[in-house]
């Protein structure tokens, strides 16, 4: 009888959680990319700061384990990472440092480091549950790191809101369609632009010719990429990246700019 009550007490527990997590304003995106070296985190920064502009207040997470370098790019040195949380060295609140821009707040991860502990125990997902649950932010954009191992996959799990960037060089676009293949057996979309691409149409085409391979090789169906557009090349990129300054606030004018601007636009129509 007691155990009977006990598994009853604890479904209830857990469905309140889950109500709660519901309710909460906060809209989860995961940026990922097959390849390495895209500008993934170039245009997390830079997405963060289009919403955050329009009154949006964003949370960036920082989940390149071993390659974090989103501090670098907000240029600020935080004192605790989310790695600090999950090892009980600080409070969730102490792990989430405001940066220098209204509205972008980043919790950090940390470069160079091997993180094995709890590797199998869903431990990143209860992180960004309970950060959901703070019912602070409106955005909570996570930069996965490069490839499809087991830590991005688990963070690609926990939101159906999810846009690749990729090249147009042919090893990016094969790492696109393996991350089709691997999220059309359970998620309904994928979001795909294309940065380094100086043409709208281009991308167009290639997402199109991905959708016939996924069509001809029988993957789910409903499954759909929807393409946000393009994110031209520019020589002030490397200059802001080099300087830790934010491209779209020093170069509002550049294509590169008006292009993101335009996918962030998308990015909020079709999110979840």
């Amino acid at each position: 009888m007691y155990n009977g009550i006990s598994l009853q007490a604890k479904n209830l527990v857990e469905l309140a959680k889950k109500s709660f997590k519901d309710s909460s304003k906060t809209k989860i995106l995961t940026i990922t990319s097959g390849k390495g070296g895209v500008g993934k985190s170039t245009v997390t920064a830079n997405l963060a700061y289009i919403l955050s502009k329009r009154n949006y207040k964003v949370a960036v997470l920082d989940a390149d384990i071993g390659l974090a370098n989103l501090q670098v790019i907000f240029d600020i040195k935080p004192q605790n990472s989310f790695f600090d949380f999950i090892n009980s060295k600080c409070s969730l609140e102490e792990s989430i440092t405001k940066t220098s821009y209204e509205n972008i707040y980043l919790i950090a991860g940390k470069s160079g480091y091997e993180y094995t502990q709890n590797s199998s125990s869903l431990i990143f997902t209860r992180v960004i549950d309970e950060i959901k649950a703070l019912n602070r932010f409106d955005f909570l954009i996570i930069d996965t790191g490069a490839g499809l191992n087991s830590y991005v996959k688990e963070f690609l799990s926990v939101s159906d809101n999810i846009l690749a960037i990729s090249t147009t060089d042919p090893s990016s676009i094969t790492d696109v369609y393996t991350l089709m293949k691997m999220l059309s057996i359970d998620k309904k979309s994928l979001m795909l632009c294309f940065n380094h691409t100086n043409s709208y149409e281009i991308g167009s085409k290639i997402s199109q010719s991905l959708l016939a391979l996924a069509k001809k090789n029988s993957l789910n169906s409903e499954f759909m990429v929807k393409y946000l557009g393009n994110l031209s090349s520019s020589t002030n990129l490397a200059t802001t990246s080099r300087l830790r300054k934010l491209f779209v606030k020093e170069f509002s004018n550049e294509n590169f700019s008006l292009e993101l601007e335009k996918i962030s636009n998308k990015v909020i129509e079709n999110i979840e």
